[in-house]
């Protein structure tokens, strides 16, 4: 993959995210957290590409995150960060599967803590 094209990975992130932003000032929940969700999987993956030159195919964030951690050296900066967040980094990843193929549905503040997690992971992953 070129750089040019993990670029477009790093703007399809972005445009993730505000599409779970607009989603959810919409009150459509459930697609925004599959939106959020999205956002922080390919910024992950965009970060693990910069730092490695590919990345791992898995939709898991613990596991996206491990190894940023790993290949970066912060691997116990990112392991307490997921020990503080680990219930919120479960939240994100059940939204991949229960917005695409079970009949859930997500309360408002779910959705806006999620958007908080995803963006304090940016912040994170940005730091390194």
């Amino acid at each position: 993959m070129s750089l040019e094209e993990i670029e477009i990975l790093k703007e399809r992130a972005e445009k993730f995210l505000k599409n779970g932003e607009e989603l959810l000032k919409s009150g459509v929940y459930d697609l925004a957290a599959f939106n959020i969700q999205q956002f922080v999987e390919l910024y992950l993956k965009y970060k693990l590409f910069l730092l490695a030159g590919d990345y791992p195919k898995t939709h898991s964030i613990k596991k996206l995150l491990k190894e940023i951690g790993k290949t970066a050296g912060k691997y116990e900066e990112v392991r307490k960060f997921m020990v503080e967040n680990i219930d919120g980094i479960s939240n994100l990843e059940n939204a991949y599967i229960t917005s695409r193929y079970i009949p859930t549905e997500f309360e408002k503040e779910e959705v806006e803590n999620m958007l908080k997690l995803a963006k304090k992971i940016r912040e994170l992953v940005d730091a390194i």
